[in-house]
């Protein structure tokens, strides 16, 4: 059995449906400028890389984030392999749709296209779980009927949102019948969900930092889960995933602020970075140091408390915040002494 029939004999239901037509399997643009712009702009891409292009990667704003957050990953990964990045952010099925028939596929003759798309539709009420998997595979099938010698890398939709709600558990239903429309052979099917929930169900931020969109380490999970199967389709050398070095705000520093009078003053500074967590300690003087309280990193920015107690028996709370830079950390100190003050402040690694 060829593989359109395999997919239209996923359930009756979805062959009916497929002939009624509905919004998530009816090809449409959108009109706004920035859609159009990235539509014109994909399409110059693919005509740059013609035949040359082994792989492209077909989604949403998920996908077009190889470009953000996942761009170290990218090239690593994709880059000399003359990936093409056909993401747009936004875009539902019946986006994609339109788009794989105005141009995003002209000249193209990829070994794989690795496609994850539909978490858009799931919004509200706008699409039922059904119609969603109608729109996946209608996508599905535009690719195999444009691209017979493409074979498909199918991704589960991610789940989304911090904790369990309606609309993960929809995305976790369509699922489900979406690992049907994969035979193995022409479409692969991947499901990453277990790489990224914690043990109780939860999204992590430094996974998800808006329980949507991918971190960098996300990006590099991803990479990761399909290597082996898309250097398979490829015929090509397996990439190894880089080994992670510290964070660049892990070690010792001398941290500079401006005293009472004005001056700068400088002291030791030990920071230590475990996943998104912070500790580390401010040399007051002498053998006396102040530690950091709640410290937390995304990306180069920081953020923590360090409380320093006064001679009259009070105390001083100091919010800290920053981003790191190679060897340099720039950021403010917010404290409340006889009404709010900021004082900014640096630091040098040692």
């Amino acid at each position: 059995m060829n593989l359109l029939a395999r997919l239209l004999l996923v359930s009756p239901m979805l062959s009916a449906a497929l002939l009624a037509g509905h919004s998530a399997v009816d090809p449409a643009p959108r009109t706004d400028k920035g859609w159009q712009d990235r539509q014109t702009l994909l399409n110059q891409r693919v005509a740059e890389a013609g035949a040359k292009a082994q792989v492209v990667f077909v989604g949403d704003s998920i996908t077009q984030g190889w470009e953000g957050e996942g761009k170290e990953t990218w090239a690593r990964y994709y880059a000399h392999r003359n990936a093409v990045n056909l993401g747009i952010g936004g875009d539902r099925t019946q986006h994609v749709l339109w788009r794989l028939a105005n141009g995003n596929l002209k000249g193209l003759k990829p070994k794989a296209a690795v496609v994850m798309i539909g978490t858009n539709n799931s919004n509200g009420e706008d699409n039922t779980a059904q119609q969603i998997l109608e729109g996946v595979t209608a996508v599905v099938r535009r690719l195999r009927e444009d691209l017979p010698e493409t074979k498909v890398v199918l991704l589960a939709i991610f789940p989304r949102g911090e904790n369990f709600n309606p609309q993960r558990g929809k995305l976790a239903m369509i699922n489900q019948a979406l690992r049907r429309v994969a035979d193995g052979k022409d479409v692969v099917w991947f499901d990453l969900a277990d790489r990224f929930l914690a043990d109780d169900g939860t999204l992590p931020r430094d996974l998800m930092p808006d329980y949507l969109h991918l971190s960098p380490k996300a990006y590099s999970i991803w990479a990761e889960a399909i290597e082996d199967q898309l250097s398979s389709i490829l015929g090509d050398k397996r990439v190894t995933a880089a080994v992670a070095g510290p964070h660049p705000l892990e070690g010792e520093w001398t941290w500079t602020i401006n005293g009472p009078d004005g001056n700068p003053v400088s002291a030791p500074l030990s920071i230590r970075v475990e996943g998104g967590k912070v500790s580390g300690r401010f040399q007051r003087g002498g053998d006396r140091w102040l530690d950091i309280s709640g410290g937390t990193v995304e990306g180069n920015r920081f953020r923590w408390t360090v409380k320093r107690d006064r001679p009259d028996g009070t105390s001083m709370t100091y919010e800290m915040t920053g981003s790191v830079d190679g060897d340099a950390i720039s950021g403010e100190a917010k404290t409340d002494f006889n009404g709010p003050r900021t004082s900014p402040w640096t630091a040098k690694k040692k």
